[in-house]
């Protein structure tokens, strides 16, 4: 059976959607599939932080604020998103708020609550930063 995608999308009827057919079509083939829009590239980075693919995360960073390198902290369980709201300013600028939980290794849960700004160029979305909540 496949696995529901980390990102928590559901379809109009309310059922999830599967990873594969959700964000796991932009992880699996980067440059031949961009995310649609800014809130789809948000999800597919989630799911990215999920399954550490620090690939993907790199590859959809802005260069302007993109580290030279990424890890992950051991021990960290993803608990889900919720998609407050995706506000596109223009054609190529849209912002992104949302909540990601985890629960890091000493089993203390974690909210990130973040407005994220997103830039497209060359029909392609990228993460340019964001700002806490």
């Amino acid at each position: 059976m496949a696995a529901d995608c980390p990102c928590g999308r559901v379809d109009a009827a309310g059922r999830a959607l599967i990873h594969g057919e959700c964000c796991g079509r932009y992880l699996a083939d980067f440059a031949g599939t961009p995310a649609s829009d800014a809130e789809a590239l948000m999800r597919s980075r989630y799911s990215a932080f999920v399954l550490e693919r620090a690939d993907y995360l790199l590859a959809t960073w802005h260069a302007s604020t993109r580290p030279t390198e990424l890890g992950f902290e051991a021990g960290v369980k993803w608990l889900g998103l919720e998609v407050k709201q995706h506000q596109p300013i223009d054609a190529t600028h849209a912002e992104v708020e949302f909540v990601a939980r985890q629960r890091d290794r000493s089993g203390r849960a974690v909210r990130l609550h973040e407005r994220s700004r997103f830039v497209r160029e060359d029909g392609r979305w990228y993460y340019v930063d964001g700002d806490l909540k």
